[in-house]
């Protein structure tokens, strides 16, 4: 898993946000499900992971509420 910065995902598309959100949601269920068959490597990484989903979510919506804005103006 890579971490990326809000920089870096401020600057991709909603497209690419949105792959981004998917492939840490496949990668958040698959750790889930060794999790349930053996003890994680890393116990953090759960944590990590629900944090750059949070990340990639509030960019999404930063990005929508300013196209909503300047759709009103």
């Amino acid at each position: 898993m890579e971490k990326l910065g809000t920089d870096r995902l401020r600057e991709m598309s909603p497209e690419e946000l949105s792959r981004q959100l998917r492939d840490l949601n496949e990668e958040m269920f698959n750790l889930r499900v060794r999790r349930s068959l053996q003890p994680p490597d890393n116990p953090l990484l759960l944590r990590t992971l629900r944090r750059q989903m949070a990340r990639v979510r509030t960019i999404m919506h930063e990005v929508h509420a300013k196209d909503d804005v300047g759709r009103v103006s």
